[in-house]
């Protein structure tokens, strides 16, 4: 070339010389580059399960749907994240093409472009021209008719899996899913809702039974520990799927320092600043999406109603993070507040929201209750922003206070209020791993307070202890010890225990609570004379009467001082008064007499303060028929007892005061010389406490010695 004529070409360009004028044309085709997937004969997936646990049923289904002949058909596996579809999808895929022989194809349907392009793949596969390929993806041509023309003229049955088809409209707007006698369409969806998917089988997947979960670790680390450590992570898992495999994940690969099975449970209980979220995230293979891992596989359902129109439903999901995953009363919602993040009118659709992407699900039984997975629960709780969570925390106590009594009455409890157990001792873990301040944590305690007495005076003395101690120990780093919350805690773990028969136990843990409380709030503080009522009960069983009677005095002056005479609490004290007079050491008393004569005055403060249908006012009955029994007055004691026995019968007939009121009956009839009666009493007596109290509570054995008499008495030897 000359200097006239310098040129440079670039790429795919060429440079031409020539003498004179010249008309140059050329053309230049460019083969599109593929954008789709590079198979649709293999499954995507990221972690095929081992072998498939706990699906027996549905695989059983699923087969039948792909046997020869089989066609027409279309299976929707629907479940919260996590719960195995895509795993129950493999191995239908697998069992499909090595053994029904039919051809599998697998596309990604989690957003329009994945679905579009593995279809078009499929299309591809059973003989779509290069032209017909062109036209689809350009536009040209309707790209689902195409796929599914080819799909009904394909030479081989076959079995299509739309995998993670979490935006149903994704499928339907493009007209994608549809039925072929050729073959068979399988969906994984998180998506509920049985509009979206009209004329399909739908088959709803949830979290595996005990056993088979502890198979799944098993079968990931087969060497890390004993079934019965594989099933105790299994239920502290929730039984998930997916976060099985995330653990048994973790606990093949350990390469430095292999863990077993009593090592990761102690690290999913916090041990070495272990959070069960990340700890479980550790266990997914690297450069996992977030679909496998569970600190983020829930944000992909609500990214997706945050796209419909329904924010709300994240700060629902976040209020609910609060409480516990077992069934939550939906009553509970009602009125649930977060300022502009929610408001009360938007809690239905959010609700709704939820249900329909599987990260919740309504329970059966007698009270209408809402479930979410404690592991979604503790996943959203870990990524709520620090900013949010003392709202939150405190809109969830408000709640709770609503249906919480402030005062529950003795007898049968409201079955919304001990279904809330679980959800408020949930709160105060919450609260207290949060690092709420000490008006949430106080507030939260409060709730606990409440829920124990509830369960305390439905007759389940046990679990009220329980709860008592589970939440003094929670609380222990967060409130100083002469809180009046834990002081008040304190004292009904005391009561409690005396109920249960251990007076030992309960007389040092009152003791330490009134020392307590004279010292924080003062002598005639009525959290001080509630303490000195608790003591007198166990003081009394323990032989010690004449302190327990000085107290019980103390106690009924100085809340008539503060409340006067006619308040509740001072015909409480007043009640244990009348009752110590009844006492055996009592029959030397000067006052006796005066104290037994206030029985009636009680009963009617109670009907007057209460009303007839009060069972404080059958304890003023039975309390009085007891103290006239132990009086030798057997004949004025008998319609008290009997009135006693009948309002507790009819109020509350498997509580363990009813039994308190057959065992004064008994006695009273045996005074009266009517055995038969009385052994009846006794009987039914001794068979609740035996059942109620279990055969060592020294209240059955003195039961049982009662019934010994009786039998003595109507047959000597």
């Amino acid at each position: 070339m000359t200097g006239a004529n310098d040129a440079r070409a670039d790429g795919h360009g060429r440079v031409y010389q020539a003498s004179g004028d010249q008309h140059i044309v050329e053309h230049h085709h460019h083969a599109p580059e593929w954008s789709g997937p590079d198979s649709v004969r293999h499954p995507a997936v990221g972690h095929a399960p081992v072998v498939l646990r706990g699906r027996a049923d549905e695989m059983t289904r699923l087969r039948a749907a792909v046997a020869p002949g089989a066609g027409n058909g279309v299976y929707v596996l629907h479940g919260v994240g996590g719960c195995g579809k895509t795993a129950v999808a493999h191995t239908l895929f697998r069992h499909a093409v090595d053994h029904a022989g039919r051809i599998g194809f697998w596309v990604n349907a989690s957003d329009p472009s994945s679905l579009r392009a593995g279809m078009l793949a499929v299309a591809a596969d059973r003989g779509a021209s290069d032209a017909e390929l062109t036209g689809a993806r350009s536009g040209l041509r309707p790209a689902a008719d195409l796929v599914w023309h080819h799909l009904d003229a394909s030479d081989q049955p076959w079995l299509l899996v739309l995998d993670n088809a979490d935006t149903p409209a994704v499928l339907r707007d493009g007209g994608w899913l549809r039925t072929s006698p050729t073959g068979t369409v399988v969906v994984t969806t998180r998506q509920a809702a049985a509009h979206w998917w009209p004329g399909a089988e739908l088959l709803q997947f949830g979290v595996l039974p005990r056993e088979d979960a502890a198979l799944v670790l098993q079968d990931l680390a087969p060497h890390a520990g004993s079934a019965e450590e594989a099933a105790e992570i299994a239920d502290r898992l929730g039984c998930l799927p997916l976060a099985l495999t995330l653990a048994g994940g973790f606990l093949a690969h350990q390469i430095i320092a292999p863990w077993n099975l009593a090592d990761y449970r102690q690290g999913l209980d916090g041990a070495a600043g272990h959070h069960p979220i990340e700890l479980l995230d550790q266990g997914a293979e690297t450069g996992a999406d977030s679909r496998h891992l569970l600190s983020r596989t829930w944000q992909l359902s609500l990214d997706a109603l945050t796209a419909q129109g329904l924010p709300e439903a994240t700060a629902l999901l976040r209020l609910l993070s609060c409480w516990a995953g077992d069934p939550l009363p939906l009553g509970l919602l009602a009125g649930a507040h977060l300022g502009e993040d929610l408001r009360p009118s938007r809690v239905e659709p959010a609700l709704r929201g939820l249900l329909e992407h599987s990260l919740a699900e309504l329970a059966p039984g007698r009270v209408r209750c809402l479930r979410v997975h404690g592991i979604v629960l503790d996943s959203v709780a870990r990524a709520t922003p620090p900013d949010q969570r003392e709202r939150l925390a405190t809109a969830a106590v408000h709640l709770l206070k609503a249906v919480l009594p402030e005062v529950p009455e003795q007898g049968d409890q409201d079955p919304v209020v001990l279904l809330l157990s679980p959800h408020v001792m949930a709160l105060l873990r919450r609260v207290v791993g949060w690092g709420a301040g000490t008006a949430v944590v106080e507030e939260t305690a409060d709730c606990v307070l409440r829920l124990v007495i509830a369960v305390h005076r439905s007759g389940d003395y046990a679990s009220a202890l329980t709860l008592a101690r589970e939440a003094l120990q929670i609380i222990t780093p967060q409130l100083p010890a002469d809180n009046v919350f834990v002081l008040r805690l304190r004292i009904r773990t005391g009561r409690t225990l005396f109920r249960l028969g251990l007076f030992e136990q309960s007389e040092r843990e009152c003791r330490e609570a009134l020392d307590a409380c004279e010292r924080a709030l003062g002598p005639h503080s009525l959290d001080t004379l509630e303490a000195c009522l608790r003591l007198t009960g166990a003081l009394s069983n323990l032989g010690r009467f004449e302190e327990s009677l000085s107290l019980l005095k103390r106690v009924a002056h100085g809340r008539e001082a503060v409340l006067g005479r006619s308040h509740p609490l001072t015909l409480i004290a007043s009640l244990y008064v009348l009752e110590a007079a009844g006492h055996p050491a009592a029959a030397e008393l000067p006052e006796r007499e005066e104290i037994i004569a206030t029985g009636p005055a009680l009963i009617e403060g109670w009907r007057a303060a209460t009303g007839e249908g009060n069972l404080m006012r059958y304890t003023a009955e039975l309390n009085y028929a007891y103290v006239l029994a132990a009086a030798g007055r057997p004949s004025e004691a008998l319609p008290h007892a009997r009135e006693a026995l009948s309002g507790y019968e009819r109020f509350t007939p498997s509580h363990p005061l009813l039994l308190n009121a057959r065992m004064t009956l008994s006695v009273v009839l045996g005074a009266l010389g009517r055995r038969d009666e009385a052994i009846e009493q006794a009987e039914l007596l001794v068979e609740g406490r035996s059942r109620l109290l279990g055969p060592e509570h020294p209240w059955t054995v003195s039961a049982e010695r009662l019934l010994r008499d009786h039998r003595d008495t109507a047959h000597p030897s």
